[in-house]
């Protein structure tokens, strides 16, 4: 079976959910014995790297700007795509899925999945919003299946459009050891000596509530001294809001940005937080969520539904009301005051999350997808 996967920026993953998931998904499937081809862009993925775990990575070229880089790339691999030898093509995002009808015109099977409805993200504009939703329409009415990564996004799409697509969520790897040590010589981080943010710096993330809630020189570690907050992350075409983010902070040398991480560095970071927060108004089923619980650190997130999956509250992680940041600081400082409680949930997170799928039933889930659309 030939797969192509379009729609990631690329790979290995450096940032991004859907980058992470991709990089997961096509390194197991070619463990199992898929073609896999990964369409990349060269400001993501050197031109250099042709392949990646067994996969084939397929260079295809875009001009790198907020408009036209996505769409640009989708596009010209879509058209690439339909006349090469793939069997199935697997579009990622609901905005690359718009796409999906060019390899399907060309009799070539196709698959979307949805991540996240990325036209409620703040960032865009009403034409860019109206052209995600079309989208959403296409990587629902189009493809042979379509694929969500969170039961909550199943039942929007089963309520919108009267269609039940498969539920296939986000896995996770059985961590390594990760003692603090890049981080340590980088940036005078120890173990459980400061709160960790870690994704995209855009507004629907809402890290200025999480800096205007994080105490300023409140709290004293035994080990490293003032409790630090760690924000890493960086701009996915939102320089203004993350200059704002740095203006919010402007003058507090507890709070520490570290731009985006990725590899040892960013295990590291999960590995030895003392508190993950997810502040979101949208997620779609955020791994770094899962990396977290699968290391023991309790995570402290917005009680939006995603969020509501992969958590009890006060059971396996902590949840504050969506809508409200003086809950949010509440519930931070409450949360920072009682370690032992926080451990307690951590290990309790890392319990609990064993009964649910790593990358390895990820992807054998969505073999069986290809599989039910006649791949061999």
């Amino acid at each position: 079976m030939k797969v192509v996967f379009i729609g990631q920026k690329g790979i290995p993953a450096r940032f991004g959910g859907i980058e992470a998931h991709v990089d997961a998904l096509a390194r197991r499937l070619a463990d199992r014995g898929v073609d896999v081809g990964v369409y990349v862009r060269s400001w993501y993925t050197p031109k250099a790297v042709r392949t990646v775990g067994g996969t084939r990575l397929i260079h295809v070229p875009t001009i790198h700007q907020k408009h036209l880089d996505a769409s640009l790339h989708v596009f010209l691999s879509a058209l690439h795509a339909s006349i090469r030898g793939a069997d199935l093509v697997h579009f990622h995002g609901i905005g690359p899925s718009a796409f999906s009808f060019i390899p399907r015109l060309g009799g070539k099977k196709v698959v979307s999945t949805i991540h996240r409805l990325d036209w409620q993200t703040e960032k865009w504009g009403p034409f860019a919003r109206a052209m995600l939703q079309l989208g959403e329409w296409i990587a629902v009415r189009v493809p042979h299946r379509t694929i969500v990564v969170s039961q909550d996004l199943q039942t929007y799409i089963r309520e919108t459009y009267g269609r039940i697509p498969v539920h296939i969520p986000n896995g996770f790897d059985p961590p390594a050891p990760a003692p603090a040590r890049l981080i340590t010589e980088k940036y005078g981080l120890e173990k459980n000596a400061y709160v960790l943010f870690l994704g995209r710096l855009s507004p629907e993330k809402r890290v200025e509530w999480l800096i205007r809630a994080f105490p300023a020189g409140g709290l004293v570690t035994p080990s490293a001294g003032p409790l630090r907050l760690v924000i890493a992350g960086g701009s996915s075409a939102t320089d203004l809001y993350v200059e704002r983010l740095h203006g919010e902070a402007s003058g507090r040398k507890d709070i520490l940005f570290t731009g985006y991480v990725w590899g040892e560095e960013k295990n590291e970071l999960i590995a030895n937080a003392r508190l993950l927060v997810l502040p979101s108004s949208l997620e779609g089923y955020p791994v770094v969520l899962l990396e977290a619980k699968s290391r023991g650190i309790c995570c402290l997130a917005s009680d939006i539904p995603p969020h509501r999956e992969a958590i009890r509250d006060g059971r396996d992680g902590l949840l504050f009301a969506a809508g409200d940041d003086e809950d949010l600081r509440v519930k931070l400082r409450a949360a920072l005051a009682d370690p032992d409680r926080l451990d307690r949930i951590g290990r309790a997170a890392r319990d609990e999350l064993r009964s649910r799928p790593d990358w390895d039933a990820v992807a054998d889930r969505t073999l069986a997808v290809y599989r039910e659309l006649g791949g061999e």
